[in-house]
């Protein structure tokens, strides 16, 4: 299976339709029974992530096989959660084709604004790692892959990057529509129609009013910065949260543009659109990967959607699925012959 193999319905083509659906709280609606399974057995746990810092993931084990194939980490986008409909649906696909599932909670998404007291931003990556490396060693029986959507596409071939220098052994990584080059995220989300910029400035400002609640005694920013558009609330952040000292100094802190995955050690595949209206594709035809990783880029799909059909299914279930079977089988093949 590869992005070529997706064709959607021509009701289905438009990017923006695409874009909506994923995150579309009616997909969350849908098919109940099979999410319940991936809900209702999932095992809450505050994972130390090193140096203080604590993050919360789910995790849910196989019912009726005593072997899982692997256990996959899903790591959802920016201001989504480990209740997104995009996560729930691709978790529920893997429980269902014989993983084990970890949705992790980034700091400060979902219920989680207690945890820390140092708000989130895309630069933290060492606790990612942290909480991965927690993971391994939680359940250190099954093969271990990681997947993410959007930021979280970023952050899981950041992980992939560091995960051999923190002893880690994960076998895979996968992202979908990865934010490449933040800048030109930035300048995408701005240029794309409003209603982008807004639904993500609305989930952020709630987001901050909710850390605010949690820390009342901290000075986190004034009623006037979050009155600001998506450009002037992220400077605020960095020049009030963090060292980097400007706007393009923190973009440039988690970029992976251009060959800053050329050093990948570990096999990773990149899906994305050709049509994503907020994550431009030409930050993915200059990239220097290695050989170990996959660059699949469909003619189609929007921003994390690739819903094929009126059933608002994604077809990265079945792509994750299919790409997640070879490549921990493999794995669990090397580790050992016998199997």
């Amino acid at each position: 299976m590869n992005a070529a193999d997706y064709r959607p319905p021509r009701l289905l083509r438009n990017p923006h339709v695409q874009s909506v659906l994923a995150s579309s709280g009616v997909r969350r609606l849908l098919h109940a029974r099979r999410r319940a399974l991936l809900e209702d057995g999932a095992v809450a746990h505050v994972l130390d992530c090193g140096d203080g810092v604590r993050l919360q993931g789910f995790h849910t084990a196989q019912r009726a096989q005593a072997q899982a194939r692997g256990l996959v980490v899903l790591l959802h986008g920016w201001e989504g959660s480990v209740t997104s409909s995009y996560l729930l649906h691709t978790g529920a696909r893997l429980l269902a084709e014989g993983f084990d599932v970890f949705r992790l909670n980034f700091r400060d998404h979902g219920d989680t604004h207690h945890l820390n007291r140092g708000l989130f931003h895309s630069c933290r990556i060492d606790e990612v790692v942290g909480a991965v490396g927690a993971i391994s060693r939680m359940f250190p029986r099954w093969p271990l892959a990681v997947a993410g959507f959007s930021l979280g596409g970023n952050f899981a071939l950041r992980v992939a990057l560091r995960a051999p220098g923190a002893g880690i052994d994960l076998s895979y990584a996968l992202a979908v529509c990865p934010a490449i080059n933040p800048r030109g995220v930035l300048h995408a989300i701005e240029s794309a129609p409003w209603f982008y910029e807004h639904y993500f400035l609305r989930k952020w400002r709630r987001s901050l009013l909710l850390k605010q609640r949690a820390f009342p005694d901290a000075d986190l920013f004034d009623a006037a910065d979050l009155r600001g558009n998506l450009r002037e609330m992220t400077r605020m952040l960095v020049q009030r949260h963090t060292d980097f000292g400007t706007l393009e100094a923190y973009l440039d802190g988690y970029s992976i543009a251009g060959d800053r995955l050329a050093a990948l050690a570990v096999p990773a595949t990149i899906l994305t659109a050709a049509d994503d209206p907020i994550i431009p594709v030409e930050d993915f035809h200059v990239l220097v990967l290695p050989p170990i990783a996959e660059l699949d880029i469909a003619p189609g799909g929007g921003h994390c959607g690739f819903i094929r059909d009126l059933s608002l299914r994604s077809w990265t279930e079945d792509y994750i699925a299919e790409r997640m079977a070879a490549r921990l089988s493999a794995s669990r093949r090397a580790d050992d012959p016998g199997t």
